[in-house]
């Protein structure tokens, strides 16, 4: 069985998937926020088990980039421990707002 390892979600990724979920609740419903948290409870154990699965952007920095819908995109970077996940971005935002903060 392979070894998981520890999902650590950095405060701004925090920030963005609350705001995310308050605007598919307040622009779809409740539902649709519910199927969102699903995916990412999935998308999450995937990580964990297999980092490397999605595509390296930045081969410096260690960053990948996961499609979750074709309106969201998650960043990570991998540790020998852990799993940072970065950024959570919607696509529907300006290409600059996630090199902001």
């Amino acid at each position: 069985m392979p070894m998981t390892k520890q999902i650590i979600w950095s405060p701004l990724s925090e920030s963005d998937l609350d705001c995310l979920l308050s605007y598919l609740q307040t622009h779809w419903s409740n539902n649709v926020a519910l199927d969102f948290l699903d995916k990412i409870d999935l998308l999450i154990t995937q990580l964990s088990l297999n980092p490397k699965q999605f595509p390296l952007i930045n081969k410096k920095r260690k960053i990948r980039k996961c499609v979750i819908t074709k309106h969201n995109i998650l960043f990570y970077r991998e540790t020998k421990k852990s799993i940072e996940i970065i950024r959570l971005f919607d696509t529907r935002q300006s290409p600059t707002k996630k090199y902001k903060k």
